[in-house]
């Protein structure tokens, strides 16, 4: 893997950033009037929690905003975002994650996801969550923990506003062994899962999260040709180890590809979100 996407700022250490967390389900509906935030604030309080990931699927958003991944023209900045998309039809959502916690102190989320805005092709983007609507009920599942969030603060190696997993210093309480886990630009989005997950210990686990990858590769050797990139996981785990992640991917002519990512060759664009459960029976 000799290609890396340069960033403004000096590399930071450490690569990866981890906290160890316990886990508790959150699941609920977002409900018809409800801005996504909002109903995603709410089923997080419901639950208990500050921070975790969320799946959405389902229901119907009017009104949809959303962006695509972008080459930057500001000569700052890696990658940038696209203009807004507002499809006329809204959006019916296909799958979505959000990672979620808190930015300058009020609740905050990043989500990527597919979705069918009444156009001959699914589209996939990165939702704008004060700008989306439900029209109808969207199903809401995932991890979340009481004591742990991805925080939304300054980051100097990208100039990016960015999500860093921390402690908030509430009690833990019981639940399954899990990691907030954020990866830094260039490092392999596997071996870095692999690498966190061994380190605490487990060696099957359920991995979900959000990023971008510089030219994607998929094990079956196609090649997604562009540094700006959305990824969603959709079926991540790790065996005895090893990880597995199947993932869908928008690039800037938002194009939709999916595969499964190839060991050793899938460098972080600008950043990686993730949130690493331990099975459910062993906590390991």
């Amino acid at each position: 893997m000799a290609r890396a996407l340069p960033h403004p700022g000096p590399p930071v250490l450490p690569r990866r950033e981890v906290v160890a967390a316990r886990l508790r389900p959150v699941e609920g509906v977002l409900r018809p009037g409800e801005v996504v935030m909002d109903g995603v604030a709410r089923l997080m309080a419901e639950a208990g929690c500050v921070g975790g990931v969320l799946r959405l699927s389902g229901g119907h958003l009017a009104p949809f905003r959303y962006v695509l991944p972008a080459p930057s023209d500001d000569g700052v900045h890696a990658a940038w975002y696209s203009e807004t998309h507002a499809p006329d039809a809204g959006g019916r959502i296909a799958e979505a994650t959000a990672i979620v916690g808190a930015r300058d102190g009020a609740p905050f989320l990043h989500c990527h996801g597919r979705w069918d805005t009444g156009e001959a092709t699914e589209r996939m983007g990165h939702m704008l969550p004060f700008d989306c609507t439900v029209a109808e009920p969207i199903t809401v599942t995932g991890l979340g923990s009481a004591a742990v969030l991805f925080e939304g603060l300054p980051d100097e190696e990208t100039a990016f506003t960015l999500f860093t997993p921390r402690a908030d210093g509430a009690e833990e309480g019981a639940g399954r062994r899990g990691l907030f886990l954020r990866l830094r630009p260039n490092e392999d989005v596997c071996g870095a899962v692999e690498a966190a997950a061994a380190e605490a210990g487990l060696r099957n686990a359920e991995v979900l999260g959000i990023g971008s990858i510089n030219e994607v590769v998929f094990e079956d050797g196609r090649r997604v040709s562009c540094h700006a990139t959305e990824i969603a996981i959709e079926n991540g785990r790790i065996g005895a180890g090893r990880a597995r992640l199947d993932v869908s991917v928008v690039d800037i002519a938002g194009t939709v590809h999916r595969g499964r990512l190839v060991q050793g060759d899938n460098p972080v664009g600008v950043t990686f979100e993730l949130v690493i459960a331990g099975s459910e029976e062993t906590g390991s």
